[in-house]
């Protein structure tokens, strides 16, 4: 992976954070800037890798569904393919269009299938199904840790004697 795509994957993962925790911060007013950066940074860097991780995981899905090992290089992240991701700030935000949001990463999902069809030899409906299937398990998994998060950094309410 190049450094260009490093710095636009980063980027993507920032722009993703930033558009999952600025709507949260801005309902809790008591956040300090360098708890929201920390956030935003920590955010940046974990969607940051899972974007990277997409291509891989769908590589080896394809693999799974079809035996033979890819003969090129494998399917890897290119600058083209890397930069819709980087909207995903202006899309992420709930009022502006979660549909947006997620038809960005369907066109990027539909990006990725066309290598990877190439790369692994599968028809690029199969292909497509593979980017889909790790795209959303990535997803999912991403989710179950946030709500986990949430529920462990969420402060206890004292309960009331009545």
């Amino acid at each position: 992976m190049s450094i260009a795509v490093a710095l636009l994957l980063l980027f993507a993962g920032l722009s993703e954070a930033a558009g999952r925790i600025l709507p949260m911060t801005a309902r809790r007013p008591g956040m300090s800037r360098p708890a929201v950066s920390a956030l935003l940074l920590a955010g940046g860097l974990a969607e940051g890798a899972v974007f990277a991780l997409w291509p891989p995981t769908a590589e080896t899905l394809a693999e799974l569904v079809h035996s033979p090992p890819p003969a090129g290089g494998g399917l890897e992240w290119t600058p083209a393919l890397v930069a819709p991701l980087m909207l995903a700030a202006v899309l992420a935000f709930p009022l502006l269009g979660p549909l947006f949001h997620l038809l960005l990463f369907v066109g990027v999902g539909a990006g990725l299938a066309g290598p990877l069809a190439a790369a692994t030899g599968l028809g690029w409906w199969s292909a497509a199904g593979c980017v889909a299937v790790a795209g959303v398990g990535l997803g999912v998994a991403v989710e179950a840790v946030r709500r986990l998060v949430v529920r462990i950094s969420a402060p206890e309410t004292p309960e009331s004697i009545a």
